[in-house]
């Protein structure tokens, strides 16, 4: 959780560096803002994007990073030290922060959450000491493999 606002603060710290119209007045209102953009993350961001997902599917996806900036604009409206002065801005900061997040998740992350898709192909059927053969065939079938975590494994 606390690499998370880490990731998060330097992200907020890069966008208000780049950008004209971020800016915050002290190091208070930026840990303020991190601990919002981190709570709206978790409890607002879910929903909005469950509401808006025609939306989501429409824009390939960029509707996300439309939500990230209309969070990124409404945390600013609610601390008074941060500032957010255009939508431009709000679009700037989230692209900021998401690439911050996502390069920090891509170098400092567990490996669970780095990996990829795992696929099978192969015949399902009853292992080869499974009694009888079927009928019309001259070599028993084969078991299908024992994967121990298949969370994320595609059986063809």
């Amino acid at each position: 959780m606390l690499k998370s606002w880490v990731v998060v603060a330097f992200g907020v710290l890069i966008a208000s560096n780049t950008a004209s119209g971020i800016h915050y007045d002290s190091h208070e209102a930026l840990i303020i803002v991190v601990i919002l953009l981190s709570a709206c993350n978790v409890f607002i961001k879910p929903l909005l994007m469950l509401f808006s997902l025609p939306f989501i599917i429409l824009t390939f996806g960029i509707g996300i990073w439309v939500i990230n900036a209309l969070l990124f604009l409404f945390v600013a409206a609610l601390v008074s030290g941060f500032h957010v002065e255009t939508f431009g801005s709000a679009l700037w900061g989230a692209l900021v922060v998401s690439i911050t997040s996502g390069l920090a998740t891509l170098l400092f992350g567990s490996p669970n959450q780095r990996r990829g898709v795992n696929i099978n192909v192969g015949r399902v059927g009853s292992p080869p000491h499974a009694g009888p053969q079927t009928r019309g065939t001259a070599e028993p079938r084969r078991a299908k493999p024992v994967i121990e975590n298949d969370d994320d494994v595609i059986d063809i």
